[in-house]
């Protein structure tokens, strides 16, 4: 996956869950290695990788 793709997905999820980029990207690069260790095939790894961010970062109780 080209690194401009990476940025823009990782931007998305920052606006979609109200979170800073930087915190998003290192979720993201940690679940995306975890998920290529035990990956067949690594076309869907950016996608399955970006749905368990955000699902994770939605999950998480918000500060007030």
């Amino acid at each position: 996956m080209k690194k401009n793709d990476v940025s823009m997905i990782v931007h998305e999820i920052a606006l979609a869950t109200n979170n800073s980029e930087q915190l998003v990207a290192d979720l993201y690069t940690a679940v995306a290695m975890d998920m290529k260790r035990d990956a067949r095939i690594m076309d869907f790894v950016p996608l399955l990788a970006a749905r368990r961010v955000r699902e994770d970062l939605k999950a998480r109780p918000t500060a007030k």
